[in-house]
């Protein structure tokens, strides 16, 4: 008999998400409302230590328009990984400015701070680290680099909800941070992002860009956007907020049960201080990770995934030619398995079984 397929991420939406929804539906509000509003208040409050945010229409407008808040633009240059998903790049190049790309620790995947220091010129205005899979980046070194060249720390917390270094969350440790809302993260509100800031003009600004440069109707300040968030999607962010620490919890219970029984693979390192919250649970294969991918599906109905197969700056949207020995090893090796709430223990003892299977036969 066939066993049911075990998805590499699966968003739980249930009977109170669904409500919160129908109320919005029934209010006739659906955009604009105080839905928006009271989930960038509980956000703040929950994850953010009280910092303000601004919910915007995807994670990856509000990257775009917490640069543009910041000052970003043309003849600036942002330091960022090139082992991420392209919408870090993307978004400083959307402000005229140029990505330029640096390289990872090998450790947790995170930008590795002495090759960024060696990038920096006269025309770097920012560094913008991505916490991946979870794992926060190194907060305090960042922020201490930023300091002594003077230069803006940029969160990208789009995978970190609830995430911390030495007890503090991140999302607090930049001039503005990004968390996105996307189905497959760690909450979700269907589609969007929040951006976070302790900067008033930062904040300020965020909320004229998304909504046509105007904080009051018809008085444009200045050239925006229409990146809103709408009262529907609000609703259901509002209401996947009170379970997320829940969901962290299990994230980690997972991880903890893969640590202490996969073998011939290399599990996820946590830094001394840090608060991974498994976004992702990602081990290193260094041979044939691809066969080992392949086969996780079609022998045990396993599904993984590749989170990046390709560098940023090897991307046909940028092609530069970087040495990146540390990013190229990452993106060769690095697989992704399940580690969401809605996984059982039989559906663990599976991963093991097979992951342990597969790796000790060369797949």
């Amino acid at each position: 008999m066939s066993q049911d397929f075990i998805p590499a991420a699966r968003p739980i939406i249930g009977d109170e998400e669904r409500a919160a929804v129908d109320a919005v539906l029934a209010s006739g509000m659906l955009a604009q409302g105080r839905q928006v509003a009271d989930f960038e208040m509980e956000f703040s409050q929950v994850l953010l230590d009280g910092r303000s945010s601004v919910a915007v229409n995807s994670g990856t407008s509000g990257l775009h328009l917490g640069l543009l808040a910041s000052g970003v633009g043309p003849g600036d240059e942002v330091i960022v990984p090139s082992f991420t998903f392209a919408a870090t790049g993307n978004s400083v190049a959307l402000t005229g400015a140029t990505p330029v790309f640096a390289d990872i620790e090998l450790d947790h995947y995170t930008l590795d701070a002495a090759h960024v220091e060696s990038l920096i010129t006269d025309k770097t205005k920012g560094i913008m680290p991505v916490h991946l899979y979870g794992h926060p980046f190194a907060a305090e070194a960042f922020t201490a680099l930023a300091a002594k060249h003077g230069l803006d720390l940029y969160e990208d917390a789009a995978q970190a909800h609830g995430a911390a270094v030495n007890g503090q969350q991140v999302g607090t440790f930049g001039k503005f941070a990004m968390f996105s809302l996307y189905p497959t993260k760690n909450m979700t509100s269907g589609e969007g992002g929040m951006v976070s800031t302790a900067d008033p003009t930062v904040e300020r600004n965020l909320r004229l860009l998304r909504n046509q440069g105007m904080e009051k109707q018809y008085e444009n300040e200045l050239v925006g956007f229409n990146n809103r968030m709408t009262d529907l999607h609000a609703a259901i962010g509002r209401v996947q907020l009170t379970k997320v620490q829940g969901w962290t919890k299990q994230r980690q219970d997972n991880a903890a049960f893969l640590d202490a029984h996969l073998e011939g693979v290399g599990t996820p390192k946590v830094a001394a201080g840090a608060e991974h919250v498994y976004h992702q649970y990602t081990i290193r294969v260094p041979e044939d990770r691809d066969g080992l991918h392949a086969a996780l599906k079609a022998e045990y109905n396993i599904g993984s995934g590749v989170y990046y197969p390709v560098p940023n700056h090897r991307l046909p949207s940028f092609n530069r030619a970087e040495d990146l020995p540390h990013t190229e090893t990452a993106a060769r090796e690095v697989l992704s398995l399940p580690v969401h709430p809605s996984l059982t223990r039989a559906d663990l003892e599976r991963i093991v079984t097979a992951v342990n299977t597969l790796a000790k036969a060369g797949a």
